[in-house]
């Protein structure tokens, strides 16, 4: 009898376990590079977790020849079938010092881009999903400026947009030649208000920088 029993369970289950879908493929370059216009390529990616469910989302930046995108794409599942949907996009600066470099830690996306010339910013975005919608959240935006022959003053922020605290520092230049180096004595602490800005609403890092050295 159990016997019987066991045997029907399992002919009951079979049907509804080979309707569930298998793991989600990871998003190939040959994909990506499907809906590009022709003067662009990917640039760098990276693949990992970044909302929570398990499965390997993808991020990427699209080059072109004048224009340059951050893009991510969460894996998903429908009823009946596995896709990649869009979670969001940034556009960032077209003429970068090299290429973006970009890190999965902890479920956090960790952009780190150098613009600028002999006058460089270095900007560190970092970015979560958000569990409530399939969109990518930020969450964190430093920034720096600062000589790159030290010509000049600089300046540093940070920000942690989960808890609005700002930290503001006045780099003063010091020493000259194979001397040269930054005094970051002149601290200053703030907080903005707590505000969800998802990927499409990230501010630009140098003017985000200028208002936090105001106080703003």
């Amino acid at each position: 009898m159990r016997t019987l029993v066991l045997a029907a369970t399992l002919a009951a289950s079979g049907p509804v376990q080979a309707m569930q879908p298998p793991g989600i493929p990871v998003l190939t370059d040959e994909e990506i590079r499907a809906g590009l216009k022709n003067d662009e390529d990917i640039e760098t990616r990276v693949d990992g977790d970044m909302n929570g469910d398990g499965a390997i989302d993808t991020a990427y930046i699209v080059r072109g020849e004048d224009t340059r995108w951050l893009h991510v794409r969460f894996a998903a599942r429908g009823e009946y079938d596995l896709y990649h949907e869009p979670a969001g996009s940034v556009e960032l600066d077209a003429f970068p010092l090299g290429p973006a470099e970009m890190r999965v830690s902890k479920g956090v996306l960790v952009v780190r881009d150098l613009t600028g010339g002999t006058t460089a910013v270095s900007a560190t975005y970092r970015f979560r999903g958000d569990k409530a919608r399939p969109k990518m959240r930020l969450i964190g935006l430093d920034a720096t400026l600062y000589s790159r022959t030290y010509a000049h003053d600089g300046a540093e922020m940070s920000w942690n947009l989960l808890t609005g605290d700002v930290i503001a520092t006045k780099m003063k230049l010091v020493g000259s030649g194979e001397n040269a180096n930054y005094d970051k004595s002149a601290v200053k602490r703030f907080k903005r208000p707590v505000t969800a800005l998802y990927m499409e609403d990230t501010p630009n890092a140098e003017e985000t920088l200028d208002m936090a050295m105001k106080g703003k």
